[in-house]
């Protein structure tokens, strides 16, 4: 299913690093920076990771949410969470359904093999909880810049 800017983001509910439920409804009234990555602690995504992470003070000032999704469990973001020091959720999608819902699970190659995972992406929430802004297909040292420009974050 392909999402559309304008038209609203589907809810969903997800566990965090630590168990505890999450629902995208749960953020209206501020902007969420929706991020779905393959894998905890590898290069690319660590990578990305730290770049939200060391502007994580100018996403707060602006009010913003971010929230990281993979099908990493709750043990795995855990531990890199607490290894990065990152400062902002991370999401348990095990069986990718919000993945599949979001359209960022599909047919992806390495080295001439072709498998299923996530595609790199991410969703800017606006308030009234609609999507204003995708990135897809993204590759990980740009996104942090994409998305503070898209939320005019300097």
């Amino acid at each position: 299913m392909k999402l559309t800017e304008g038209k609203p983001a589907p809810d969903f509910s997800l566990p965090d690093e630590t168990g505890k439920t999450h629902k995208l409804s749960d953020y209206r009234g501020k902007p969420v920076v929706l991020y779905f990555y393959p894998a905890d602690d590898t290069p690319g995504c660590t990578a990305e990771a730290c770049d939200l992470r060391d502007d994580y003070h100018k996403y707060q000032k602006a009010g913003a949410v971010i929230l990281g999704v993979s099908p990493d469990d709750e043990t795995s973001h855990d531990a890199f969470k607490k290894k990065y020091k990152l400062p902002f959720t991370l999401l348990a999608d095990k069986g990718h359904k919000v993945c599949e819902l979001y359209g960022v699970w599909g047919q992806k190659s390495m080295f001439g093999k072709k498998y299923f995972g996530v595609i790199r992406s991410t969703f800017i929430i606006d308030a009234d909880g609609n999507i204003a802004k995708v990135f897809e297909k993204i590759k990980a040292k740009e996104n942090n810049k994409k998305v503070l420009s898209a939320l005019a974050i300097t």
